[in-house]
């Protein structure tokens, strides 16, 4: 029986962890392999995003669905992982709605409109949307909120503990790199390693 996996990762054209994600999907999609694979940039693709008025915090609300729906979270950091902001830019969380604005997901270049969400939102048993996290410390903190199990791989071969953001140095003994070769010097993603993590022997 396949396990639903969620799977956070940096979507920048040309400077993100995009192969990562390919090579994830891709076990996901043939017999070979027992994952689930869903991933961020689906979510955001999804219906979720077809409203025209869907907001950061619609996207972030629906990452926590996902992520409570999963068996568990893999994380993959790349090198520019630290430094990514996106999803963090929201009013709303230290300001009262009549003096807030933001830019509606996909709309950028219809400006800015003002803030939809008049009462805020309890988080209870999830991080609470309405925040000023980026969407990848919004998925990390919303899997370790609902007790996931994490899995933290690096798009290299090879460990690389300097580009784990402040808020993952619990990961640093933990995290492994997720390339490795095979029998013919190719470039692989390591199976066995996430095999093991969710536990399938």
């Amino acid at each position: 029986m396949s396990k639903q996996v969620y799977i956070s990762a940096d979507y920048s054209e040309g400077s993100g962890d995009r192969d990562v994600v390919a090579e994830l999907n891709k076990w996901g999609s043939d017999n070979l392999h027992k994952v689930d694979f869903i991933d961020m940039a689906k979510v955001a693709s999804g219906s979720v995003s077809k409203d025209p008025d869907c907001r950061i915090c619609d996207l972030k609300d629906e990452f926590n669905r996902q992520i409570n729906a999963s068996s568990a979270v893999v994380i993959v950091v790349g090198d520019k992982t630290a430094s990514r902001t996106a999803g963090s830019v929201c009013s709303r969380a230290t300001r009262s709605q009549p003096y807030c604005t933001c830019t509606p997901y996909k709309q950028n270049t219809k400006g800015v409109r003002p803030c939809k969400m008049y009462m805020l939102p309890s988080s209870g048993s999830d991080v609470n949307p309405v925040n000023t996290c980026s969407y990848l410390r919004h998925e990390f903190e919303q899997a370790q909120k609902r007790g996931k199990p994490i899995i933290v791989v690096y798009n290299s071969f090879y460990r690389q503990s300097t580009w784990l953001p402040s808020y993952m140095s619990g990961y640093a003994s933990s995290a492994q790199p997720f390339w490795v070769r095979d029998s013919l010097g190719r470039k692989v993603g390591n199976y066995a390693l996430i095999k093991g993590a969710l536990g399938y022997v």
